[in-house]
């Protein structure tokens, strides 16, 4: 994404009344979060030496801080099958389906992915540990969005 672009968006968000904005294209995913006086910026791409620039540049912005990237995970990632929403337990209140640390076998589930009032259970499409699950409880997903790291 140009600078031009980001510079414009970060403006948008700073006028407006939203508080988060995030977007995703060919080059990357951009996220825009808004709280009180500050704003931050969070720019993830495929290729790291781009990402760095392109953030590096963004800094000049009123009021704006720049993180960098985090490190991509390592191991197998579950990735969401569809687009909707994001739940690691089967009801509010009960145990989630897994934990960090939790061994998992190929065709457990995993998780349940709300779309369109149905709820889909997402299941392993691996044997190990549970390295990471990078994405919160109701959130929003992604056709093809890492949702676990397995190890």
């Amino acid at each position: 994404m140009d600078l031009r672009k980001l510079k414009t968006l970060i403006d948008l968000v700073s006028e407006s009344e939203i508080s988060e904005l995030e977007i995703t294209e060919a080059e990357g995913k951009v996220r825009i979060v808004k709280g009180g006086t500050q704003q931050q910026v969070v720019y993830t791409t495929q290729a790291t030496a781009p990402a760095a620039a392109a953030a590096t540049m963004a800094a000049p912005a009123p009021a704006a801080a720049v993180e960098a990237a985090p490190a991509a995970p390592t191991g197998h990632q579950v990735k969401s099958p569809m687009v909707g929403t994001f739940y690691g337990a089967s009801s509010p209140g009960a145990a989630p389906f897994v934990a960090v640390g939790d061994t998992v076998k190929k065709g457990q589930t995993v998780c349940i992915i709300e779309a369109m009032k149905l709820l889909n259970e997402i299941e392993a499409d691996a044997d190990g540990v549970i390295k990471q699950i990078l994405v919160e409880n109701g959130q929003p997903v992604e056709f093809g969005q890492p949702l676990f790291v397995i190890g």
